[in-house]
């Protein structure tokens, strides 16, 4: 069965940093890009950032350009997203999410549940 995790959210003060692990079993994750979406109250999901299979290619949402990066291990199956610099309005729901190499959330194929990032002032 096919399977993502994220985890490393939590409660981090403006500024600060976290780092959220996205970690896939079930399915061959070295032929998947990951993307990371975000989802704050009131809002829809929103594209934040991707990765490639190969892990040489990498696109960020400009909110986030500059403060997050994407990495991954295909011997470990694991994506990271480091979040620095974190802002009141990077206060979300973040999901991860494995398909092709797009921005478009309804391309991927299989969904994580999601870990909460929670920025105060």
């Amino acid at each position: 069965q096919e399977q993502l995790v994220e985890s490393g959210g939590g409660l981090v003060q403006a500024g600060g940093s976290l780092r959220l692990v996205c970690a896939a079993s079930g399915f061959n994750f070295d032929t998947y890009a990951i993307g990371w979406f975000r989802r704050a109250q009131g809002q829809e999901r929103k594209f934040v950032a991707r990765i490639d299979w190969t892990g040489t290619k990498t696109d960020y949402a400009d909110s986030v350009n500059g403060r997050f990066t994407i990495s991954r291990d295909n011997a470990k199956r694991t994506v990271h997203l480091q979040l620095n610099n974190l802002q009141l309005e990077d206060t979300a729901v973040y999901y991860c999410a494995a398909g092709p190499y797009t921005r478009t959330m309804t391309t991927y194929h299989f969904w994580g549940q999601g870990t909460q990032v929670l920025v105060s002032s």
